[in-house]
């Protein structure tokens, strides 16, 4: 039975990632979309049979399963260099090699977001989906990595079901969309108004039109300044002298101008709020210095927050993301067990099917040789099951080098495999 075995295959992963390399190494070695194809093919004629490809600003990795795990790494390596115009020497020190274990825990640990820069965002579950039906069009997914795949995939949604690893805000942008939800609800439905054209103003405006915002409005003291940002944002200007009716109108203000003075007071906020009939109205002060009146926070029905507020929400969200991963890894830790025993079972089935088939013929000849004498056919099998394992012993013994060191190895086997106890434990009370 031994001579039939196969070696199986060993997960393995070869990449680099931001933890592991430099930014300008990262670029050189990323995949475009246009070049998946072909960097698939070639892990194909490098001997790669079962991989996929991760490239994302975060990494590069190939995922795969080989039989040879130190030669197929090697290999992966190679071609990584390739793509990126490197010699394999110069970028020996910035790429990892995980294999076995440590190679399934760190697929599992990618697909759950444990190892982006930003612990528990979404999206890459949804890139190695994309990285997956790449791979099975380019013919190189079999049953070992579609099995380790498809865990990967369920212990996603168990860590992201299990835990809050995937909640509360972790950017100042998602910060800002939070709050306005908390305030109005969804967005759809909203207006926002640009107040001045700053960078950190925009990247907002952009985060909550992407989030589902209804209407954006921009206005700034020069004209041609709202036009490029309003072209930018694919939304309408107001001019800066309608200001206060266009307040009112507003559920969202974001104030981005840097004037050394408000240029949305308290007075105008109260009015807004009348014009309003006191729907509720988020102000978002995220210039220096500010430019909206802190004065106007003390009206009921504002809620005006500043960068210091929006960072202080990102951080407490960043926190607790953290604080889940510990809960996180004990999942992964559990399922990387789980796979590695299942697939164990799965493994030794051949073997115990072909025990199972000696087992039957050597009992079927055993009572047409008793011809119906039960306690004839008993050890007519029981001597048959016996003789090639003893005589294999009697062999080992003979060879006289090692013998006792085998023999012990092989007693305690037995002792394992069939839960065999000493005579003289079995007489103790």
């Amino acid at each position: 039975m031994a001579g039939d075995a196969t070696p199986r295959a060993v997960a393995l992963v070869v990449g680099a990632n931001q933890r592991s390399s430099s930014l300008a190494v990262r670029d050189r070695l990323y995949v475009e979309d246009h070049a998946y194809r072909p960097f698939l093919e070639e892990l194909r004629r490098a001997g790669i049979a079962q991989a996929l490809l991760v490239s994302t600003c975060d990494r590069v990795e190939v995922q795969a399963m080989h039989a040879d795990p130190d030669t197929a790494s090697r290999k992966i390596a190679a071609v990584l260099a390739r793509h990126g115009g490197y010699d394999a020497n110069e970028i020996a020190d910035q790429l990892y090699v995980l294999t076995g274990e440590a190679a399934l825990r760190h697929v599992f640990s990618v697909a759950s977001s444990l190892e982006s820069t930003v612990i528990g965002e979404p999206h890459v579950l949804g890139q190695i989906k994309e990285s997956y039906r790449a791979s099975r069009s380019a013919g190189l997914s079999g049953g070992e990595l579609e099995a380790a795949v498809q865990c990967a995939f369920a212990v996603a949604k168990r860590v992201r079901t299990e835990t809050a690893i995937g909640e509360g805000p972790v950017s100042v942008a998602a910060a800002a969309i939070d709050l306005a939800r908390g305030v109005h609800g969804d967005l759809d439905r909203l207006s926002c108004l640009m107040i001045g054209t700053g960078e950190m103003g925009e990247l907002l405006a952009e985060a909550l039109r992407d989030a589902g915002l209804g209407r954006l409005f921009v206005t700034d003291t020069r004209a041609t300044r709202a036009e490029a940002a309003a072209r930018a944002l694919g939304c309408h200007t107001l001019p800066l002298e309608g200001l206060a009716d266009a307040a009112s109108r507003a559920d969202i203000v974001l104030g981005c101008l840097g004037s050394r003075t408000p240029v949305v007071t308290s007075d105008m906020a109260r009015a807004a709020l009348r014009r309003r009939r006191n729907r509720p109205i988020v102000l978002v002060d995220t210039a220096v210095p500010g430019d909206i009146d802190p004065l106007a926070d003390r009206l009921e029905g504002v809620f005006l927050y500043t960068l210091d507020d929006l960072e202080r929400v990102a951080r407490d969200g960043r926190k607790a993301r953290e604080s889940e991963v510990e809960i996180a890894r004990h999942i992964i830790d559990e399922e990387v067990a789980a796979f590695l025993l299942a697939r164990a079972e799965r493994a030794a089935i051949p073997a115990l099917a072909k025990l199972r088939g000696h087992f039957e013929n050597v009992r079927a000849q055993a009572l047409a040789d008793a011809r119906g004498d039960a306690d004839k056919a008993t050890r007519l099998l029981v001597n048959r099951l016996l003789h090639d394992p003893i005589r294999r012993l009697r062999e080992i013994a003979r060879r006289r080098e090692d013998a006792d060191g085998e023999l012990s190895r092989i007693e305690d086997e037995l002792r394992r495999l069939f839960d065999l106890v000493d005579q003289d434990t079995e007489r103790k009370p």
